[in-house]
Order: C-alpha cells, then sequence, then structure tokens
C-alpha cells in the first residue's frame, strides 16, 4: 500500500481495530531500519477485534485505497500477509475476485507473514505526532511504547487526517475519554480533511 503512514491512519480509525504498528517485514535482512531497508517492505501490523471487523473487512479496506496495479521498488510495493491457513484462502480469493477489475495487471503479492521488525518510533502515528500539542495533552508526547500500542493513539492518528468521519468521530467520543478542549481541536481536524483520501 505505499508508504506505511497513510494505511497507518487508514486502518488505525477503523471501527475493530484496535492497534496499529508499522515496520518492515517480507524480507531476508536481519534488523532492518528506514535507512536500510534491505529487501522489507514497509508494512503495517493490525490487531483487530473479529466481532466488529473480519479479514475480509480488512481486505476491503486494502484493496480499495491503493492502486494494486502499480509497479514499485520494493519499499513500497503491494503485499497481502497472512498468518494461517484461512487467511491465506481468504486473501487469495479476494485477489481472484479483483483480477480483470483494472485495466493493468494487479501486482499484489500474498504471502505468509514473517519477522515483523517495528520501525523507528518517529515513524509510529506519524500524523498523529506532528500535532506535538495534542500528543502531550493526551500523555503521548515523548512516550514510543505508548504511542505505539495505544487505542487512542491509533485512532486520532486517524482522525486527524479525516479518516473515519466526522459522523464516526462524534458517535465514538464518548469512549475516548478526551475533554472538551481536545476534541474540540480533534473535531476540527475531521471536518478539514474528511474526504481528502489516504495521503501519504
Amino acid at each position: 500500500m505505499a508508504c506505511f503512514w497513510g494505511p497507518d491512519s487508514l486502518f488505525g480509525a477503523t471501527l475493530g481495530v484496535v492497534a496499529t504498528r508499522v515496520g518492515y517485514s517480507g524480507g531476508k535482512k536481519p534488523n532492518p531500519s528506514y535507512r536500510d531497508l534491505g529487501d522489507h517492505t514497509e508494512a503495517i501490523a493490525i490487531e483487530y477485534d473479529p466481532n466488529v471487523i473480519n479479514y475480509n473487512g480488512l481486505l476491503e479496506l486494502f484493496w480499495s485505497h491503493h492502486d494494486p496495479t502499480a509497479k514499485c521498488k520494493r519499499q513500497y510495493t503491494s503485499l497481502i500477509f497472512y498468518h494461517d491457513d484461512e487467511q491465506k484462502a481468504l486473501a487469495e480469493k479476494s485477489l481472484k475476485e479483483k483480477q480483470g477489475k483494472y485495466k493493468n495487471p494487479i501486482v499484489t503479492e500474498i504471502i505468509p507473514a514473517s519477522t515483523f521488525y517495528d520501525a523507528e518510533d518517529y515513524h509510529q502515528k506519524y500524523r498523529l505526532q506532528g500535532h506535538s500539542s495534542l500528543c502531550k495533552d493526551i500523555g503521548l508526547e515523548g512516550n514510543g511504547r505508548l504511542i505505539k500500542e495505544s487505542f487512542l493513539a491509533a485512532r486520532l492518528n486517524g482522525y486527524v487526517v479525516g479518516m473515519g468521519g466526522i459522523a464516526q468521530f462524534e458517535k465514538e467520543l464518548p469512549s475516548l475519554g478526551l475533554d472538551e478542549k481536545t476534541a474540540d481541536y480533534v473535531r476540527r481536524l475531521v471536518v478539514k480533511y474528511e474526504g481528502h483520501g489516504m495521503t501519504c
């Protein structure tokens, strides 16, 4: 899905997603980094509640938010990682259903999940970290582990770029624990960027 910042915002604001992390996977080089990626691809690890969203729902978001025919260097190529036979079958079925719906051939690969290496802290919840005052207000400023693992950080990382939309934000707001000043700050961003699509 190209650069991992966009998918991190998209999936982070998706109902049923509990947590997200960005990182590097799919290659053989040990301990990759952004400056020394080797044969890995930028990827996103998603924890989700299957009672709210299932694997097929995640696949549909994957297909509908990027161009699976775009030929990119390995860093940004289109990949689906599967963790078990059921996920593999569902991913292969979704790929088969998408074949022929594009002018150019789909380049997406479906491969077994391998070691996932967390990206550097500055990549985690990148869009949220661009709002340092917001991070400070919610107690996440300078805390790489919490930024990476926090449900609230995942949600706000999407909302600050309009993902999820204002109706979803307002419905979910009571459970987010934000004070009114912070909520209003996020609300203005959701309204400003809703509908702008996924950007890196």
